[in-house]
């Protein structure tokens, strides 16, 4: 015959009164972990959701200047190439030069475009962060 693990305890606490406090104690701090938790998440919701909404001030993007149009025109144009080369026939460092090339592309145009881009491992270590303050 099978037992769950408060049935366990149910049938400890009938013949020791010691389990029965120890089945109690820990059924209120589950429950009360359940509490936190979700407070804490209505408390980071709240607070996040204002500074979404919130209307931006900042003015509009500057435009780029004429050597920075010229190299993002220049980017576009060697990304079209690389699309459109058959990528099949190529060597695998070949093709690993040309998918570095890309990311470097990439990060360079992103750059140039402005903003604050945070990287997966800056975002694991804030998560981290966050559980570990939680």
């Amino acid at each position: 015959m099978k037992f769950d693990f408060t049935e366990q305890y149910l049938l400890l606490s009938r013949t020791l009164p010691y389990f029965r406090i120890i089945y109690y104690q820990r059924k209120l701090r589950f429950q009360m972990k359940k509490k936190i938790y979700f407070l804490a998440t209505a408390i980071l919701l709240s607070v996040a959701s204002p500074s979404v909404m919130a209307k931006d001030s900042r003015p509009a993007k500057t435009p780029l200047t004429e050597q920075q149009q010229v190299r993002l025109n220049n980017i576009e144009q060697r990304v079209l190439e690389i699309k459109e080369m058959d990528r099949s026939s190529l060597s695998r460092q070949e093709r690993k030069d040309l998918r570095k090339e890309l990311q470097e592309m990439k990060k360079e145009a992103n750059a140039m475009s402005g903003g604050v881009y945070l990287s997966v491992g800056a975002i694991i270590i804030i998560i981290l962060l966050l559980i570990l303050i939680l």
